[in-house]
């Protein structure tokens, strides 16, 4: 299995968020896990749940300048538009 991960936010109560690709079956998704004083539970998001849910919150915010890093010349791409 080809999972890559790339952390979008780290929250000052350790609670964190990668964004993460599952190579294998394609599914880009947020996966969340808790701080430990909060049992450090995983949960997958789906990314469009996610957007809509977090998009006021921080890591939503991280999120979002991520992706914006694809269209601001930042990452090579791959064709053009």
């Amino acid at each position: 299995m080809t999972v890559r991960s790339r952390q979008i936010y780290h929250s000052a109560n350790g609670d964190r968020w990668h964004l993460v690709h599952d190579g294998d079956s394609g599914n880009v998704f947020v996966k969340h896990k808790a701080n430990l004083p909060s049992g450090g539970q995983e949960t997958d998001i789906e990314l469009g749940v996610f957007l809509e849910r977090d998009r006021q919150s921080p890591q939503g915010d991280a999120l979002v300048r991520l992706i914006g890093t694809l269209a601001d010349g930042s990452m090579p791409s791959s064709q053009s538009a």
